[in-house]
């Protein structure tokens, strides 16, 4: 699938319009991200930003509750009052009821022409067929317009699918935005460069001189007031069907004839159709489920889910999930890759780590066990690569120890480095699709993903429990001993 060019002029002015605006992505994300953005002078001239909720509030209402809710998570050292009053003066707010189609006519009253205007639809994804159609039907979508789509997009391949054609008869393939926001991680895009920019590892970027892969995304935060959503939802459909799946993407992918998003976007579609469908048997032996139970997390004690409020009592939503998946190419053929995402654990990270293989044969047998040539790709919460080597340790005899080179990003570049959501709104007003997924990659994920829920409801599968603060279910060191591996700290 290709996308047409179909995007606003440059210069165009911007109105940034937030359904969604009073709720808590919002607050948290969204809006200290544009505030950065505005302090380095990365918004457009004339932008403005016009919240829609459905409290009847007025602006100065809306912008008080910026003061107190949103100001909170902006970085002390970048809380500049002068800059802070200037970014409150871009602000609107029109009450909307999102299902009343005469409520959009107040946006249209207040709407400038012959601008961009970026629709962000931080709400419900089944809220956005009404708001699409609603903000059609009150002509505020042109040539000009775009929107941008926060995920879960869909419960499963029919439902993506229906929200992408119902979006999709107003705004064009090149007008909308899939966001996933480690996408916007400045290691994740260096994992571009890392790859594509240097030619020590083009070689060896492959079976079989890669052993094994894993991505963990892992959080010690549990449910908290999201139970009733996430209930619904699950560990697979909330972190591995977007976040855990795009990260293969590019770990896995082939080099692109350029940076040109259809050129890169092709690529990444390209390895989800080639990630093995796993039958019911491949999912009872390669899928491990879990949810946690009553522990502590930095010391402090914890519930465990079946305790937290708005938990149905016969439960069976995964808070923890791994699973060993395979890539059917000539790159990658026989390597498994490790997917691990869970809440309550051990601590809180994001890493991709490369094992690679081992020497065909050594002439130092003293070398430790179970240490190789390992790139430790950490996303959060620092941001740095590693390569793990083997040296000789100091004094007499050849004994071997592993050492790290380090390339910590924070100290590499004195620049800052803007967040993720920073770097992706501007990109989203800019017209950048790179780092946005596309109709066919989201579907293609889906189509991965779907089987094994299905596979897991035929096989009356039950998580498994496992207490805060540990690093998921037993069964989990299992699935990787099986291939006499071992994750990543636990090696």
């Amino acid at each position: 699938m290709t996308t047409q060019t179909h995007s606003a002029a440059p210069d165009l002015p911007v109105d940034m319009i937030i359904f969604g605006g009073g709720g808590d992505l919002s607050a948290r994300k969204l809006l200290p991200a544009l505030y950065m953005a505005h302090l380095h002078c990365n918004l457009p001239p004339k932008t403005r930003i016009i919240a829609i909720g459905r409290r009847d509030w007025s602006r100065e209402q809306y912008v008080q509750f910026v003061e107190e809710q949103s100001k909170p998570f902006v970085d002390k050292k970048a809380l500049d009052p002068q800059s802070w009053d200037t970014f409150l003066a871009l602000f609107d707010y029109v009450r909307i009821n999102i299902d009343a189609a005469s409520d959009y006519l107040r946006l249209a009253e207040i709407a400038r022409k012959d601008v961009c205007r970026v629709f962000y639809l931080a709400t419900s994804p089944d809220l956005f067929t009404t708001i699409c159609d609603n903000l059609a039907a009150a002509g505020l979508v042109d040539n000009n317009s775009r929107v941008v789509l926060e995920k879960p997009l869909g419960h499963d391949l029919a439902s993506a699918q229906a929200i992408n054609a119902s979006v999709g008869r107003h705004f064009a393939e090149a007008q909308i935005y899939r966001i996933d926001h480690y996408l916007g991680k400045e290691t994740v895009q260096n994992l571009m460069v890392l790859r594509f920019g240097n030619a020590i590892f083009g070689p060896l970027w492959q079976a079989p001189y890669i052993k094994s892969v894993q991505i963990t995304v892992a959080e010690t935060v549990g449910v908290g007031s999201r139970a009733g959503f996430y209930d619904q939802t699950g560990a697979l459909r909330d972190m591995v069907q977007n976040h855990l799946l795009q990260l293969l993407c590019i770990v896995a992918m082939e080099p692109p004839v350029s940076l040109d998003p259809d050129a890169v976007r092709d690529e990444k579609l390209k390895v989800l159709r080639s990630l093995r469908k796993m039958t019911v048997a491949d999912i009872a032996r390669d899928t491990v489920r879990g949810q946690y139970s009553p522990g502590a997390i930095g010391g402090e004690p914890v519930k465990g889910y079946m305790e937290e409020d708005n938990v149905p009592a016969e439960s069976r939503a995964e808070t923890f999930v791994a699973i060993r998946a395979h890539i059917n190419n000539w790159r990658w053929a026989n390597v498994p890759f490790f997917l691990r995402t869970g809440k309550r654990l051990q601590k809180k990270q994001s890493e991709i780590v490369i094992d690679f293989a081992d020497l065909p044969f050594s002439i130092i047998p003293s070398g430790p066990r179970n240490y190789g040539n390992r790139l430790v790709i950490q996303l959060q919460p620092e941001e740095s690569i590693q390569l793990q080597m083997l040296a000789k340790e100091p004094g007499s005899g050849m004994h071997m120890l592993p050492v790290n080179l380090n390339l910590d990003l924070q100290q590499a570049f004195s620049e800052r480095r803007a967040e993720a959501y920073e770097r992706l709104l501007i990109d989203v007003m800019r017209g950048r699709l790179t780092h946005f997924m596309r109709r066919d990659e989201l579907e293609a994920a889906w189509a991965w993903v779907e089987p094994i829920l299905d596979g897991w409801k035929e096989l009356n599968d039950r998580p498994r429990t496992y207490t805060a603060g540990t690093f998921g279910p037993a069964a989990s060191s299992a699935l990787m001993a099986r291939e006499n591996m071992a994750w990543a700290e636990e090696a």
